[in-house]
């Protein structure tokens, strides 16, 4: 029964996921990218303090802040101030269908970033991966006209790999911290919305001519990427007894997202953006495969990166 409830929340985690690039555009539409963060992440910290209540966690908040504030007060600044103002931004200047496998591509900065900050080796099955998966960036960034190294938006993308950046070094900032994780996520948003509301507001952008759509829009955006998602995924990896099987649900992301946006919003999804998104699924496979086989035989759940 557990293993069905992990697969369930799994796959809707995944697929609220999948949603998500399609649900920013649309809030661009009606928001800054300042406006975007700041609205988004009020309504994921009143989701996650709403979570953080029912599980009885609510009371632990404050000493868990006083334990290590310059540690929360670090992450929240990173992610998700730095992070998701950097990435609404790429967002903005780029189409999402190549933002958003520009942004999955994090995980194998993650890698590259591991080596450097925490010490640990490099296989020959990540270096593999690493080109696989940066020669797709370059793929998507360039429509495939890889000799000529032309972008449509050389911001953009420069702003959607540094949010790969961002988003590894959070995590390995989070690595060793031993706090409730929806705890730890809603603490990030507290420290991060004095500044994100003084930021819009230094922006003189102003609050009152948003219509209901936008309101509507990136409610969404805060329940359901930067909220109730992730309280999913991490009750689908508390569950299962095969956290690869979980993990591997990860990669129809990206493509449901790419079908949606074609859908929905009328993106053109150009072949090099396919191609590119391909050579970046596989250089992640090749590592988790390596992973799954290194720890094979083991009843131990590997820690997973969301």
């Amino acid at each position: 029964m557990d293993e069905r409830r992990a697969i369930g929340f799994g796959i809707a985690a995944v697929l609220l996921w999948s949603t998500v690039a399609t649900a920013f555009k649309i809030t661009l539409e009606y928001l800054t990218p300042i406006q975007m963060l700041t609205a988004a992440s009020f309504v994921s910290a009143l989701a996650l303090a709403g979570v953080a209540t029912y599980q009885k966690k609510i009371k632990l908040l404050i000493p868990t802040f006083l334990a290590n504030p310059g540690y929360y007060f670090l992450l929240g600044c990173i992610n998700p101030l730095a992070y998701y103002l950097i990435l609404f931004k790429a967002y903005e200047l780029l189409p999402a269908s190549q933002a958003q496998p520009l942004n999955y591509s994090w995980a194998i900065t993650l890698t590259l970033m591991a080596a450097v900050f925490l010490g640990q080796k490099i296989r020959k099955q990540d270096w593999v991966a690493c080109t696989l998966g940066y020669f797709g960036v370059v793929v998507i960034a360039t429509k495939g006209d890889v000799m000529a190294l032309q972008f449509d938006s050389p911001m953009g993308v420069a702003l959607a790999l540094l949010s790969t950046l961002l988003w590894a070094m959070y995590w390995i900032l989070n690595a060793k911290n031993k706090a409730d994780p929806i705890l730890g996520l809603l603490l990030g948003f507290l420290v991060a919305l004095p500044f994100a509301f003084g930021i819009s507001l230094y922006e003189g952008a102003g609050w009152s001519h948003i219509p209901w759509q936008g309101w509507l829009a990136v409610s969404y955006v805060g329940l359901f990427e930067m909220g109730i998602t992730f309280v999913l995924w991490l009750s689908a990896l508390k569950l299962t007894q095969n956290t690869a099987r979980i993990s591997n649900l990860i990669f129809a992301s990206p493509f449901i997202s790419l079908l949606l946006l074609a859908t929905i919003i009328g993106e053109t999804i150009h072949s090099s953006t396919l191609i590119g998104l391909v050579l970046i699924v596989i250089g992640l496979i090749i590592q988790q495969i390596a992973f799954t086989t290194k720890n094979n035989g083991t009843n131990k759940k590997p820690h997973t990166e969301i």
